[in-house]
């Protein structure tokens, strides 16, 4: 007969081969949306992603993307691919976890006083069977939650995370099974070079240290006491403070001060001081091992070797200012330098949260202090030159208060409070509110819902979606665009009862082990919460933050299974009878599990976001400038670019870091086949702290301002823009007036060959237009500087998904040509602000863009799951066929005009994309084309489905919630209205318009 274990150790890689074989099976085989698209680019030419890096994740997916072989096409999946492996193991240390600490629940009686220890004692058949049913029914259940398996399947650090999180624990297991071995203090060494690697993944491992502390000391101590239990947290606190601010930031901080010391000071060259500090370093690490040896103590030599194992752990940071001095394609914050790279360590460019003490919503501020100094290399004194120290706001003590939950004074985060708490305006909340803010939104909807759609249900997809419990109404009651989801998963809390039979059963019989358990489900759960101070909207879903918590529950799960047994044992006598009862009910929870998310969570044949981006780089004319928005419009546009070559002529600027000088200096390199931005102002007008943002500042003599002298202004200071806002303050630049205007030789834009043969007659010879009386920020300026300094050479991009008050009133000016708005001297004289729609329709371009060019790979395939984000570009793709059909019917083209809306509905069916607010603007050239019967059902599709969601939704009594889906089912029936009144169709323009009547007041 097998040993227990060789039995532990085989079927534990069975289910890692159930959980391995799940991810790669559904695994996205390109990059998905939000941080994908960058991890996966930096991890192929180990570039420098946004800070905190990753630079473990990156060196690891470097490695896996070698095994493509020259295949571009399969780095993104092997990248992701990656994750699922992470994943996998993650699934086998905590079956292991759940058999070590099942193994000791089930021989406990075996144990009794005596002085052996569990893994001393060979469990007989009955008891194998328990324990390693506990550890595949925890383990499973974990493999099929919805949080991980979301995080299995994509490139990002989550995955990896959790694989830190369960090495160290189940390694502090196997330190307590054998402690009473000389040598073992090697696995608290071990884990402490894991904790190291982490940081280079992800710094929540670190949350893990109060309850391997607490492993430590009831191993160590006879008869534990409270007193001894507070003494261990407060120890392990200040290990993890000591290593979240001691070593991360606080090394690298020490190195610069003694550099910019050694540099300014003593005139030494630039790094001079850096190899002092690590000399004395190096030296203080050898006096403590020496001093160790001349003690014999064992304490002081397993902590230095536990720092220094952190430390080459921690070494994998270097590669961020190593790759950051070659200048590579992607470089955020530059961090070539040390003192850069701690503001890059530190994130500073996020800005802090309050989170013990300080302002509330309405506090104002009473005055402002220089923040740290701020230091930068200036090449040409072999100095580094003091920066203006970022302003920090003073605030009264009376507008501070204890735990401020309540903070952001955003006017959207205010108005969002309100949904939750009772707080006035110019009212300061009271503790109450704070707390009740507290533990009803951060605890209650970021975290208790969360862990309810991971073990009991989930409504949907669509943000802000509840859970779904055993006594929740069916999916036949349900509007379809809910209950039909493949995101409506119902898991009758069986998953929850076995936990807490799990949680019951261990408190019971093995309190010590079901509070460490608890303390790993509070620290990477409700300690997150309370850490994070989460703002009321944020801009998607944070489940995958708190997968550390429902790894902990994950244990309940596997150890109730014993419970179960337990519970049969009062009819069922026979022992094997009794543990496979236990077995095959267990397996029954994460079978449902799988068997509920597998269609939800299966990517398989997903390219959606791969393809936007390169629909989008397609949209723009040779050695283009391309402006977008954030991360998902950003990132897989990098990964197109850096991963599979993809227009590379085009540069992509994004908006946001375009207010750092950093980025500024980057736009003015080369990159690939794209030349440098057509930049006029060097970097002293775009360095941090200059010109950040141009208030308005009237002049009632200027009524309009030529934007080229305007920049020559900015460019030398000139008195004439200088402003001063505080008395003995510093001037800054202002404008004068909101109306700009450039003169255009239309002699040489028509050599350029770049106007369209009909519209040659919408050439200006000066444009003109309003900048509005809002400051205008460093992106601004950047754009107005190009445009001013371009002369029509490069092609001007802005994406259609950029927010229209980053276009600057430039829209009479816009050319629509597929995704993207070209910038020309044309004016559309057609041009109604009031319509919404942006720029004139190059009719031939789009229609070869759309038609022609574009990949729309899975969007006719009903199998595929496309959850809320993903079915935003679609929309996106739907407003641009909807305005190419009006441009064609508008010219008297029908046949065109159906031919578009025809392929519209081909490309992205009902079935696969849900109609949405552009569809019906199809209609039209449907009905024109003689396809009434098409338009009818279009029309009453979105009609019903409109009724039904604001029908459910107005009986829900947190409703507010979905104010943002609510508009759009609105807007919905608005679209439906104005195209069944061009259409002619009374009937149908009605019953929107009295369903718009009926809902709109709520």
């Amino acid at each position: 007969m097998r040993s227990f274990k060789s039995l532990n150790n085989l079927v534990g890689w069975l289910v890692f081969a159930i959980a391995a074989v799940t991810y790669l099976l559904t695994l996205e085989p390109t990059a998905s949306f939000w941080d994908c698209g960058e991890f996966i680019a930096c991890s192929y030419k180990l570039l420098v992603p946004h800070p905190p890096g990753a630079p473990t994740f990156l060196l690891l997916g470097r490695i896996m993307s070698l095994f493509s072989f020259g295949d571009v096409t399969k780095v993104a999946v092997l990248i992701n691919a990656l994750s699922g492996l992470s994943s996998a193991f993650t699934v086998l240390f905590l079956f292991w976890i759940i058999t070590r600490m099942a193994r000791k629940l089930v021989l406990r009686e075996a144990v009794g006083n005596s002085n052996l220890r569990a893994e001393a004692i060979e469990p007989n058949g009955y008891q194998r069977l328990l324990i390693l049913s506990a550890g595949a029914v925890g383990a499973l259940a974990f493999t099929f939650s919805d949080s991980f398996w979301f995080n299995a399947v994509e490139g990002e650090v989550y995955a990896m995370s959790a694989l830190c999180t369960a090495a160290v624990v189940w390694l502090m297991l196997k330190w307590e099974a054998h402690a009473d071995e000389p040598d073992s203090d090697k696995w608290i060494v071990l884990i402490a070079y894991v904790i190291g690697l982490s940081i280079g993944v992800h710094l929540l491992n670190l949350l893990t240290l109060p309850a391997l502390g607490f492993i430590y000391y009831y191993r160590r101590t006879a008869n534990p006491s409270m007193k001894g239990g507070i003494l261990v947290m407060v120890v392990s606190m200040i290990i993890v403070g000591s290593i979240l601010v001691g070593i991360i930031p606080g090394l690298p901080t020490l190195a610069g001060s003694v550099e910019v010391f050694f540099v300014n000071t003593i005139g030494l060259p630039f790094n001079s001081g850096l190899f002092v500090f690590l000399i004395v370093f190096i030296g203080l690490i050898w006096f403590g091992f020496r001093l160790s040896y001349q003690r014999r103590s064992q304490l002081l030599n397993t902590a230095m070797l536990c720092f220094v194992f952190i430390l080459i752990g921690y070494s994998s940071y270097l590669i961020v200012p190593i790759r950051s001095s070659f200048q590579p394609t992607i470089n955020e914050n530059d961090p070539e330098d040390v003192l850069s790279f701690v503001s890059y360590l530190k994130r500073e460019q996020y800005g802090s949260r309050p989170l013990l003490y300080g302002p509330q919503f309405n506090a104002q501020p009473n005055g402002q202090e220089p923040g740290a100094p701020r230091y930068a290399r200036d090449p040409k004194t072999g100095r580094y030159k003091e920066l203006p120290p970022q302003p920090e706001y003073t605030y009264a003590d009376e507008d501070k208060m204890l735990i401020p939950r309540i903070y952001s004074y955003e006017p959207d985060q205010i108005a969002n409070y309100k949904k939750w708490v009772d707080i006035q305006d110019g009212v300061k909340p009271t503790m109450g509110q704070n707390l009740g803010f507290l533990f009803r939104y951060q605890m209650g909807h970021m975290f208790w819902r969360y862990f309810m759609w991971n073990f009991v249900g989930r409504e949907s997809d669509i943000q802000q979606a509840g859970v779904v419990t055993p006594f929740s109404p069916g999916k036949s009651t349900l509007p379809a665009r809910i209950g039909e989801s493949p995101a409506h998963n119902n898991f009758l809390a069986l998953p929850l009862i076995l936990g807490l039979i799990g949680l019951f059963f261990q408190s019971r019989r093995d309190s010590k082990d079901a509070w460490v358990t608890g303390l790993l489900f509070l620290m990477t759960g409700l300690a997150i919460v309370f850490y994070l101070n989460q703002p009321p909207r944020e801009p998607r879903e944070r489940d995958y933050t708190f997968t550390g918590a429902t790894f902990a529950f994950s244990i309940w799960i596997g150890l109730g299974v014993l419970g179960l047994a337990e519970l049969f044992g009062k009819v069922v006598k026979a022992d094997g009878l009794r543990a496979g009862l236990a077995l095959v009910v267990g397996l029954l929870i994460p079978g449902i599990m799988a068997a509920q998310g597998w269609d939800d969570h299966d990517r398989s044949n997903r390219y959606n976001s791969v393809d936007s981006a390169k629909n989008l780089l397609n949209s723009c004319a040779p050695n283009a400038i391309l402006f977008t928005n954030g991360d998902n419009d950003t990132f897989p546009l990098w990964y197109a670019q850096e991963v599979e070559g993809v227009r590379t002529d085009v540069r992509v600027a994004v908006l946001s870091y375009l207010n750092t000088d950093w980025y500024i200096a980057q736009m003015k390199r080369r990159a690939y086949k794209s030349q440098p931005f057509p930049i006029s102002m060097g970097p002293e007008a775009y360095a941090q702290g200059t010109n950040d943002m141009l208030p308005y500042a009237a002049n009632p003599a200027v009524q309009s301002v030529n934007l080229k002298e305007f920049i020559q202004l900015i460019a030398s200071n000139n008195p004439l823009l200088q402003v001063q806002y505080q008395e003995g303050g510093p001037s800054m630049n202002s404008f004068p007036t909101p109306n700009f205007y450039l003169p255009i030789d239309t002699v040489a834009v028509r050599k350029l060959g770049i106007i369209p043969k009909d519209r040659e007659n919408q050439l200006v010879s000066k444009m003109e237009w309003s900048m509005g009386k809002r400051a205008i920020e460093k992106k601004n300026l950047v754009i107005l500087d190009m445009i001013a300094s371009n002369n029509w050479q490069r092609p001007i991009y802005f994406s259609s998904t950029v927010a229209p008050s980053d276009y600057m009133n430039l829209q009479p000016y816009f050319q629509l040509e597929g995704m993207a708005y070209r910038l020309l001297p044309l004016k559309d004289p057609n041009y109604d602000p009031r319509s919404g729609d942006e720029g004139f329709v190059e009719k031939d371009l789009t229609y070869e863009r759309l038609l022609k060019t574009f990949s729309y790979r899975g969007l006719q395939n009903p199998h595929i799951f496309y959850d809320e984000n993903n079915l935003r570009f679609p929309a996106n793709y739907r407003d641009k066929f909807a305005r190419l059909s009006q441009a064609y019917l508008s010219s008297g083209n029908v046949a065109k005009a159906k031919e578009v809306a025809d392929k519209c509905l081909e490309l992205m069916p009902d079935n696969t994309i849900p109609y949405d607010y552009y569809s019906p603007q199809l209609v039209p050239a449907l009905v024109a084309g003689g396809e009434k019967a098409k338009a009818d059902q279009l029309l009453d599709a979105m009609t019903r489905r409109s009724e039904q969601m604001l029908a459910y939704y107005s009986t829900k009594p947190d409703a507010s919630l979905f104010e943002d889906d609510m508009r759009g089912y609105l807007l919905g029936l608005q679209s439906v209205y104005r195209a069944a009144e061009l259409s002619g169709d009374s009937v149908r323009a009605q019953k929107a318009y009295g369903l718009m009547n009926q809902y709109y007041p709520r």
